[in-house]
């Protein structure tokens, strides 16, 4: 059997056991995030997210203690549990790795450490992307790669029970497994009832607004399509399903929002939204006549001078009343 060797000239090792204490080690922009992902998140603790939890900015390097100490305290209790965790942050620190070690060590739990050995100048380049609270200077990336590579060639004699590469090992399996799981709950695939009718919702204005959405079946108020509701405390926003979008079959939503053409006119009227960013611009601003807004009197911008004329000759022209009650009524709801 053939023997593959690292750098050092040492046995590539690829055991990552579980249980272990999984210490990624890498410069910014290294790429320990996207590997750090291939775990489930509840057993990843990025140094990033503990800032920000305790400062709000997840680059405050001043909240850094602060975060460490917390990160900490959750790692001793997945330790006391020997539960596997992964450490998302540089480690690059001989000191830092100390301290990991020495918790695992009291709960005798296995050690990794996981080298994700991307070049400084990739490592540089990716902080281009990043935003400026985030981006991590030149010298810093540098000193931070010098110092894992320095490393590698003792990383045993500091007591990490296995040394690997992150390229020489297979992360892709688990990850599209959790990603089918999920997939598969929420089409019910798995036997359970799924998301069903909220499938489409969640595609559409992302998980944060499941539970705030409400179906209102056998409303009249669309026209027959089926309408539904996100609402919280005084907060409220209706929306109807619109199963054939320009006579084409295609699927949306669209908003029901006061006439845009008539500030004395009571009939619903509805605007369309694509994204939870719409809904966001609707609720808290006023946005001005939205090009694709229809009213149920006075149709959309191009039907509203005729629609004027009607008005005219008529003293309840297409039933205004009545879908002003049925409007007030939805409102009242």
């Amino acid at each position: 059997m053939k023997t593959t060797f690292d750098g050092t000239m040492q046995p590539l090792d690829r055991t990552v056991p579980d249980p272990a204490l999984i210490v990624l080690i890498g410069a910014a922009g290294s790429g320990k995030s996207t590997w750090a992902s291939t775990w489930p998140s509840t057993q990843v603790l990025e140094l990033d997210q503990f800032r920000a939890m305790v400062s709000d900015e997840a680059g405050d390097q001043s909240a850094t203690l602060s975060a460490v100490n917390v990160m900490h305290t959750v790692l001793e209790a997945r330790l006391a549990r020997k539960r596997t965790t992964v450490i998302d942050a540089t480690n690059t620190e001989e000191r830092v790795r100390a301290g990991l070690l020495q918790m695992a060590r009291n709960y005798g739990v296995p050690t990794v450490a996981f080298l994700v050995s991307t070049p400084a100048s990739v490592c540089v380049e990716r902080q281009a992307d990043r935003s400026p609270d985030r981006a991590v200077p030149e010298d810093v990336v540098r000193r931070q790669h010098a110092d894992a590579v320095a490393a590698l060639p003792h990383l045993r004699s500091e007591g990490f029970d296995h040394v690997v590469f992150a390229d020489s090992i297979h992360r892709l399996e688990p990850l599209l497994k959790r990603a089918s799981d999920t997939r598969c709950r929420e089409l019910g695939w798995d036997g359970s009832d799924g998301l069903g009718g909220l499938l489409l919702v969640r595609r559409t204005f992302g998980a944060e607004v499941l539970p705030l959405w409400r179906w209102r079946d056998n409303s009249p108020l669309a026209g027959g399509d089926r309408v539904g509701e996100i609402r919280l405390g005084p907060d409220r926003l209706v929306l109807a399903l619109r199963t054939d979008v320009d006579g084409e079959g295609d699927v949306g939503f669209d908003l029901l929002v006061g006439c845009p053409y008539d500030d004395e006119c009571d009939a619903p009227a509805w605007q369309p939204v694509f994204s939870v960013t719409d809904l966001w611009k609707a609720h808290t601003s006023d946005t001005g006549l939205h090009p694709d807004a229809v009213c149920s009197v006075h149709g959309g911008p191009d039907d509203v001078d005729q629609e004027a004329d009607d008005h005219d000759q008529d003293d309840d022209p297409e039933g205004r009343a009545d879908l002003e009650e049925q409007f007030a009524a939805a409102v009242r709801e």
